[in-house]
């Protein structure tokens, strides 16, 4: 326990050292949002995760971690032969990557592995809303770890602790995660997901299926706490943003499931231009008013 408490001392002094440092000297990593906001100082966390994470799961956040500060440094910046964004190119990589190298560890999970991705990205959207899905999440598995063997499982424990060091700023709004902090927590929570799905998997005779469905459920449930966390936020930016009339609980947990870049190139490529209406209301109240918006069909 006297480790985890430095490594938490550890995050919150690396956290205000990346913060003077991106704020005096970060160019892209700096923002005007909030009257001026240091991003990407995740990599206070990211690079303690990939020092004392266990083996193989370091690997994955390190390659995630990478990828995912290409997209931080260059920002918004788009191919034009492609019309896609370099970050949005790197990030898709990255996910990628860590589909294949966790494969090799993890088996057929590490595709839901680096999917978590996608939902911690849309929480980041809001201050201190990532921090609170990390430790609500990580609290969540601890307990149940906990619950069925009895031991503490460390690489949660290290998650959460690393999470409570960085956040207090994060909440204030003052620093922002960015694509390196979020990306890595979500592989990590991703992998502590698949973990104690192996456990239950183990326990209940489903082997590699129990461990599948468990982390399935797990994502899910992330997505809706972090759909219930950002609801105020999300109902104006559909309102605005994409034109959705009187959005439901639904639209918000399909922006969170489907939305931001990845989600919209990924549109753009099966629906091309193509605008669907959707007007029965069961589909209405699931969210496929925004699951089927297609922002390149304006």
């Amino acid at each position: 326990m006297i480790d985890i408490l430095i490594l938490f001392l550890l995050s919150a002094v690396l956290t205000i050292i990346f913060k003077e440092l991106f704020t005096r000297y970060g160019r892209n990593l700096y923002t005007s949002i909030r009257g001026g906001t240091p991003r990407a100082v995740g990599i206070a966390p990211f690079l303690i995760l990939i020092l004392f994470f266990p083996v193989p799961g370091n690997y994955l956040i390190a390659t995630i971690g990478i990828f995912a500060f290409i997209d931080d440094l260059i920002g918004r910046k788009r191919i034009k032969e492609l019309k896609i964004e370099i970050g949005q190119l790197s990030r898709g990589i990255g996910m990628l990557m860590v589909m294949i190298i966790g494969y090799f560890y993890f088996g057929p999970v590490s595709i839901l592995i680096a999917l978590m991705i996608q939902p911690l990205n849309i929480a980041d959207m809001q201050p201190g809303s990532a921090c609170s899905t990390i430790i609500l999440m990580c609290l969540t598995v601890l307990i149940a770890i906990f619950a069925l063997t009895s031991t503490i499982y460390y690489p949660v424990l290290l998650l959460l602790a690393v999470c409570i060091g960085y956040a207090p700023l994060d909440y204030k709004g003052k620093i922002m995660m960015g694509e390196i902090g979020n990306h890595s927590f979500a592989v990590g929570l991703g992998i502590s997901f698949a973990f104690l799905g192996s456990i239950i998997g183990n326990l209940t005779g489903t082997g590699v299926y129990g461990t599948l469905i468990i982390t399935i459920i797990l994502i899910l449930v992330t997505v809706m706490l972090i759909a219930f966390i950002r609801r105020k936020n999300l109902n104006q930016f559909l309102k605005k943003n994409l034109n959705i009339k009187n959005p439901n609980y639904g639209d918000y947990f399909m922006d969170v499931l489907t939305g931001g870049g990845l989600g919209d190139l990924l549109r753009r490529l099966i629906l091309k231009k193509r605008v669907i209406t959707i007007k029965n209301r069961f589909l209405i109240h699931i969210g496929f008013r925004r699951l089927v918006y297609n922002p390149y069909s304006i």
